[in-house]
């Protein structure tokens, strides 16, 4: 299968330098440019591409509230947050609207193109270390998550709970698998049951999730 991607970023070398570099690839086409999040929305409707790869800050609309249009909107699209983490904060505004992935402008090409696959084939955890860090501070704070008493999950089983809880502390199916002593399948079988009990989009929001119901809580 081949990966519909469109880009959208305010510099048009990094556009140009991702369109050349994905040329190389015969399961990714790019068919879209945006140079705002504005444009971005109007082509996602237009040429209804699998995955976006939204930068954050552009002129005008934002990537963020581009993110949220495009997931509210009935589009199939997942966005690929691409900025740079370290500095950019806004990028826990882009998971709250929906984002399924975020990678790093300083990452490896070949990584990148790699996060562009995980997306598109649904999961979201392009490196669960960077994942963990970045939800537990997300959930951190007090802007992110609104208050509202811990209640259960309600509606899956005892084991679909531990998935969850080991979904939230950033496990990837083959570490979910190794701790669970069950197969990979098995525990991507059950991952896959937990999105569609809970209404999730993808693996980032069941992390978001976990933390929410109080699975897991963030380091101190």
């Amino acid at each position: 299968m081949t990966v519909r991607i469109l880009l959208a970023d305010d510099q048009p070398l990094v556009r140009s330098g991702l369109r050349v570099l994905m040329a190389d690839h015969p399961d990714l086409e790019v068919v879209g440019e945006a140079a705002t999040g504005a444009e971005a929305v109007r082509l996602v409707r237009e040429v209804n591409p699998d995955v976006v790869v939204m930068d954050i800050r552009m002129p005008g609309m934002d990537g963020i509230e581009a993110t949220r249009l495009i997931t509210a909107d009935r589009a199939t699209a997942r966005v690929l947050i691409l900025t740079t983490f370290d500095e950019d904060d806004y990028v826990y505004g882009a998971l709250r609207a929906g984002a399924s992935g975020f990678t790093v402008k300083d990452m490896a090409l070949d990584d990148i193109l790699a996060a562009v696959r995980v997306v598109a084939a649904g999961d979201a955890l392009i490196a669960p270390g960077v994942t963990r860090r970045l939800i537990a501070d997300f959930v951190g704070r007090p802007e992110a998550v609104p208050e509202r008493p811990r209640r259960p999950v309600e509606g899956i089983t005892e084991r679909e709970r531990e998935v969850l809880t080991l979904v939230g502390r950033g496990r990837s199916n083959t570490e979910i698998a190794e701790d669970l002593f069950i197969t990979v399948a098995t525990a991507k079988s059950h991952v896959s049951r937990l999105l569609t009990k809970l209404g999730a989009r993808d693996r980032v929001q069941l992390v978001i999730t976990a933390y929410e119901m109080g699975l897991v809580t963030p380091p101190r």
